[in-house]
């Protein structure tokens, strides 16, 4: 029998061509709060669309599947491994600018309060986390359509988490992009950049958020 994790990479997180071109207009977005220089780490990096394309002095990959390591271009340091293992054994206050993209609402509450705390460890101070993620106060309905999904968040309750757990919250866009590249408009990827300029993104269903470990 193939193994559970495994078979998701294979089913319902499969190699698509419209993420990949998704997530070089995505990229551009996050780049302009990697400061020059910076350590960048990618959490659930998945097929390294993110990680792969940012301008930075080092990359480095977690995910617990093979696809990471298969996916990652040269100079991309990978890890397969659970991010709370990686995080736990890094040392502190390494890096500049922490991605967690679709990867929080994959784990249970008791996973979530043990990583928080070695995600604000492992970023110097002034270093940011972004986070994009399904925003079930947006799509309810179609939340559990993913069925590794595990906990679910809001715009709100997010932003409450991370500063409990000592985050500032720096920005917060509760309509960031639809869903799903498997929505209707999964293909028309080119318009990224003007959806993102608009004051009211229609379809969206995911939300962004850009907390910063607070600087001494």
């Amino acid at each position: 029998m193939e193994n559970p994790e495994r078979s998701y990479f294979t089913t319902r997180f499969v190699s698509d061509p419209k993420r990949d071109a998704l997530w070089r207009h995505l990229t551009a977005f996050l780049a302009r709060y990697v400061p020059p220089g910076a350590t960048v780490l990618e959490l659930g990096a998945g097929y390294c669309h993110f990680i792969n394309r940012v301008p930075a002095a080092r990359r480095v990959a977690i995910d617990i599947g093979a696809q990471v390591t298969e996916s990652a271009v040269a100079g991309v340091e990978t890890h397969q491994t659970e991010a709370g293992v990686f995080l736990s054994q890094a040392q502190p206050e390494q890096f500049d600018f922490i991605l967690a993209s679709n990867f929080f609402e994959h784990l249970e509450w008791c996973e979530l309060n043990a990583l928080i705390p070695l995600v604000l460890r492992a970023l110097r101070p002034g270093g940011k986390l972004a986070v994009i993620q399904p925003n079930f106060r947006l799509a309810p309905h179609r939340y559990f359509d993913d069925y590794t999904h595990r906990t679910i968040f809001t715009d709100v309750s997010l932003c409450d988490w991370l500063e409990a757990a000592g985050f500032n919250i720096v920005k917060t866009t509760p309509r960031f992009m639809p869903l799903t590249v498997k929505s209707p408009c999964g293909s028309l990827s080119f318009l990224v950049p003007i959806y993102l300029r608009l004051p009211w993104r229609p379809l969206a269903g995911q939300m962004f958020v850009l907390a910063e470990r607070p600087a001494r």
